[in-house]
């Protein structure tokens, strides 16, 4: 199975769409990242393999290139000096060389292109890792309000304003009731005075005012 067949497979469109069904969708995020983050490890040392293969064909090809070049010059160097052995040794290395060179730089065309494919994927890879954590951001903050509106209701369905407005009242004319009949106690204990109370009440009052009338005489005298 190919590492890149969960790319393929699970494209953002259908993680997002899984995800939105999820019960728990920070959950199945996160599981999705580690996933992800295992296929693009995975990718990344492909890649790399593909890319040395890459670079190996690009030196052998180069390396006949040169070869070419350099018998070329070579059997021209032999024929002008006079030796046609010499000059057609050369030649025949130079078309052997020419035909490894062929082969050479069509399996680096080949392997060049599967690499920069690989490259892309592996690109993109990246991308929908980095999406999906910014996603697992998000979501955990819808996630969490979510939560925190299901506690708010939850309280709130045991709560009626009819109920407490009618508990208010109740209480407000219990302190009513409770301050009346603190009034009327009062009013009670002030008529239910001893017959002691009263001569003494009496006396007091006597009192003063035998001062006061001496008192006024005082400045009469004046």
């Amino acid at each position: 199975m190919s590492i890149f067949k969960r790319l393929r497979d699970l494209t953002m469109s259908n993680v997002n769409a899984i995800i939105d069904k999820a019960e728990d969708p920070v959950k199945m995020t996160d599981q999705y990242i580690r996933d992800m983050t295992e296929d693009l490890e995975d990718a990344e040392k492909a890649v790399a393999a593909q890319i040395a293969i890459e670079k190996k064909f690009k030196q052998l090809y180069e390396e006949q290139e040169a070869l070419v070049a350099k018998r070329n010059q070579q059997a021209h160097t032999a024929a002008q000096a006079g030796n046609a052995d010499l000059a057609r040794r050369a030649l025949e290395e130079k078309k052997s060389a020419e035909v490894k060179l062929v082969e050479y730089k069509t399996s680096f065309d080949q392997n060049k292109a599967s690499a920069d494919n690989l490259r892309a994927k592996l690109e993109e890879m990246r991308k929908q890792l980095t999406e999906m954590k910014n996603k697992r951001e998000t979501l955990v903050a819808r996630f969490n309000a979510a939560k925190a509106q299901t506690e708010i209701n939850k309280a709130m369905s045991g709560f009626s304003s009819d109920s407490a407005s009618a508990g208010l009242k109740r209480m407000e004319e219990k302190m009513l009731q409770a301050e009346a009949q603190a009034e009327a106690s009062n009013e009670m204990s002030s008529g239910n005075k001893s017959l002691d109370d009263e001569f003494e009440k009496l006396g007091k009052d006597q009192a003063v005012e035998d001062e006061l009338a001496a008192l006024m005489k005082q400045y009469d005298k004046q």
